[in-house]
C-alpha cells in the first residue's frame, strides 16, 4: 500500500510529535537498525495508522533533507528531493546513532 510520496513543501501539523516518533523508535533499535514508516505511523495512530502514512513519510523526508535520517529501498539510500515510490526504511545516519 505504500503510495508514491512526492516532495511536499508543507510539514504535517505534528510534524514534532512524528518526528520524535521516529528518533524514539530508532533509539530502542540496535545501532544500524532501520524501522518501517507503518511502525510510526501506528505509534502515533494506532486505530487510524493508515491515514498518517503520507504524513510519515513527509516527516522523514524532511529528516532526510536535514540530515538526520536515512531513508533507503533494498538498501540503496533515497534522495530526498526526489519522488519515492514503494517500501522504505528509516534508518539514523552513521553520525547520530547511539553508542
Amino acid at each position: 500500500m505504500a503510495s508514491t510520496a512526492t516532495p511536499s513543501s508543507e510539514p504535517p501539523p505534528d510534524a514534532a510529535r512524528i518526528e520524535r516518533a521516529i528518533v524514539d523508535l530508532l533509539a530502542r533499535r540496535r545501532a544500524g537498525a532501520s524501522v518501517c514508516p507503518s511502525e510510526v505511523a501506528r505509534a502515533i495512530d494506532p486505530a487510524g495508522w493508515r491515514a498518517r502514512m503520507d504524513d510519515v513519510r513527509a516527516v522523514a523526508r524532511g529528516m532526510a533533507a536535514g540530515g538526520g535520517l536515512v531513508v533507503t529501498q533494498r538498501g540503496a539510500v533515497l534522495d530526498p528531493r526526489q519522488p519515492w515510490r514503494g517500501a522504505v526504511r528509516l534508518a539514523l545516519p552513521p553520525a547520530k546513532r547511539p553508542g
